[in-house]
């Protein structure tokens, strides 16, 4: 009995074993499935654009298996498209650390730092990756743009003969080559680039702007009203090309082909500053006064300060029976000109029309004590051979047309990836409070759950039309008492108390605020691993305007909830006002990538100032 006892026995720890073992690889094998079905679901989003959602399905991926590669690097190319390159290349850098002979990654990686204005850095990349991918066009063009970036031309030139001995066929490398001549100012041997160029492929829009910003550079209008035509023909909806034609044609005294072009380019750039300035400045000279100053109102929404548009309103204002409107814009030029003598007498002109003789007569007096004898009162009609850059402040030039500073074409790295959700405007808005509500948070993009211990185990004794949840936002409970009458000692009527103190006080902000710390405080020392609670008392310091208390109130609730995405947002906003501009981006990119897309709008905002 006992032999078969223990056979028996054996038989079943056998069974159990490889039940159990059955069991592992089972769920490893289920494991194994769930992740790659979030990688397919991932990159389905990708390619639907839906870059904020690919995100998230890459950051479960990476929560559960961050040995891989591949979700590092598509999350990655998602930041990318959302124009969060500091949070691009950091993912990166995690993939290449998983698999470092990945091409792909080196190129996205080399093309973060690009943006980033990190051309060494772009170039370390891209050699790396050309030893494992020594016929890569792409590679090769993106590297010789950053040594034009960085203004090595001989080491630029020299790579472009050698891709030109590879892929003789290749348009754009005569075009790169030209391109590099006009920085070196050598016009004559960038026009021959440019032919060479033209004559490999005839299709290329940007490079007959090229050919046309040289001729217009030497004053050679019609020619350049020719080869923007052509440009045009190919890229008919690039507004620069028609600010570029509506300037070779007013030197050619084409004024309503000029204004035509002006016309054009505003329909597909309406917020085009040169569009708006030069169009406003041929309605003035051909007596549209009221659209004219339809334009400078519009170039004084995109710069207020603007002298020039200020001074050229004003006489337009003063010309259309406005002279109060008029001395209004006179007099901010004066102060910054105060031996303006033009402007002296205009508004001189303007004190009279109102009756306001006193005034006039100081203006007056200030012109003849400079004894200047000039005419005045006369609008100088647009000078042909006189025209002025954009950053040239001479008030004296307020009459003459603007162009672009530097006239040359931005340099086109290859490459597909762009982005979307950050193109919407946001404000500068703090990510309020958490409190306790009786309904749901619900999200289309986070699956974040806020808990906490306390109020889970308050749950338990409540019935389940009375549960409590953590939310980001506003309360539906109007009424604490019944809570705070359960147990006035807990934390989560303390809690609850500091908020609704905080709404009693709502007309006394700094009382409010000063009840609020306090209050939150003392809920701290109940409950002194809540994240939530020190996120709350953080965004009452951020209304006292003291950030750095705040920042140090966000970091510690980060510490205890590293998922806790406001919290780094508004850790973000803090840092952007101390002008902790690279802490501030990286807090915003990691706000981003726990689904406050929001931050990623702030990212591009902050890049491009």
């Amino acid at each position: 009995m006992n032999s078969i006892f223990l056979r028996l026995r054996w038989i079943l720890l056998s069974l159990v074993l490889q039940c159990s073992m059955f069991n592992v690889q089972c769920s490893r094998c289920f494991a194994q499935f769930n992740t790659d079905r979030l990688v397919m679901i991932g990159r389905s989003a990708l390619y639907y654009e839906d870059y904020v959602l690919s995100i998230q399905y890459f950051n479960q991926v990476i929560s559960s298996k961050p040995f891989l590669y591949e979700p590092w690097y598509l999350r990655g190319v998602a930041k990318y498209y959302l124009d969060d390159y500091a949070g691009a290349e950091s993912d990166c850098t995690e993939a290449l650390m998983r698999n470092p002979f990945v091409v792909g990654i080196y190129e996205l990686r080399g093309l973060c730092r690009i943006q980033q204005k990190n051309f060494t850095a772009a170039i370390s990349d891209y050699n790396r990756a050309l030893r494992y991918a020594p016929e890569s066009q792409n590679l090769w063009h993106n590297r010789a743009l950053c040594h034009l970036q960085q203004k090595e031309y001989n080491e630029a030139l020299a790579e472009l003969d050698t891709m030109a001995q590879r892929w003789s066929k290749n348009a754009r490398i005569p075009a790169m080559k030209a391109e590099a001549y006009i920085l070196q100012k050598d016009t004559t041997k960038a026009i021959e680039a440019l032919d060479k160029s033209i004559e490999l492929d005839a299709y290329d829009g940007q490079v007959w702007a090229m050919r046309a910003i040289i001729s217009l550079s030497r004053s050679e209008w019609k020619e350049g009203e020719e080869f923007l035509n052509k440009a045009i023909h190919l890229l008919p909806k690039d507004a620069n090309l028609y600010i570029n034609r509506a300037l070779a044609r007013f030197n050619q005294s084409n004024l309503r082909g000029a204004m035509a072009d002006y016309d054009m380019a505003l329909d597909f750039e309406p917020n085009n500053f040169l569009g708006h300035y030069n169009r406003g400045l041929l309605r003035a000279q051909v007596g549209d006064d009221n659209r004219a100053i339809t334009d400078f109102d519009f170039v004084l929404k995109l710069e207020p300060n603007n002298l020039m548009a200020l001074y050229n309103r004003a006489l337009l204002l003063e010309q259309t029976g406005n002279p109060r409107a008029a001395i209004s814009d006179y007099s901010k030029v004066i102060d910054q000109y105060p031996n303006f003598w033009t402007g002296l007498y205009q508004r001189a002109q303007c004190y009279r029309k109102l009756g306001m003789t006193r005034q006039a007569e100081q203006d007056e007096f200030r012109i003849l004590k400079a004894q200047i004898n000039k005419r005045f009162g006369h609008q100088p009609r647009l000078s042909k051979e006189q025209m002025r850059k954009r950053s040239d402040e001479d008030i004296e030039k307020y009459n003459q047309l603007a162009v672009a500073d530097e006239e040359e074409v931005t340099p086109e790295y290859q490459s597909d990836f762009r982005g979307k959700v950050q193109n919407h405007r946001v404000g500068l808005d703090y990510q309020p409070m958490y409190v306790l509500s009786t309904a749901r948070q619900q999200s289309v993009v986070r699956n974040y759950v806020a808990y906490d211990r306390h109020v889970d185990s308050l749950n338990h004794v409540l019935p389940a039309n009375r549960q409590l949840y953590i939310v980001c936002g506003t309360s539906t409970i109007h009424d604490p008492q019944p809570w705070l009458q359960r147990d006035s000692t807990s934390v989560v009527a303390s809690w609850l108390r500091a908020m609704w103190q905080a709404e009693l006080d709502a007309d006394d902000i700094p009382l409010r605020t000063a009840h609020l710390i306090d209050n939150l405080s003392e809920t701290i020392q109940l409950s002194p691993l809540c994240a939530f609670l020190y996120y709350n008392r953080a965004n009452a310091y951020v209304q006292c305007l003291d950030y750095h208390k705040a920042i140090d109130d966000y970091t510690q609730a980060i510490q205890l909830d590293a998922h806790l995405a406001e919290a780094y947002y508004n850790r973000g906003l803090a840092r952007l006002a101390l002008k902790q501009q690279s802490e501030a981006i990286s807090d915003l990119s990691k706000a981003g990538e726990l689904g406050l897309y929001q931050a990623y709008s702030i990212i591009k905002h902050q890049r491009n100032q």
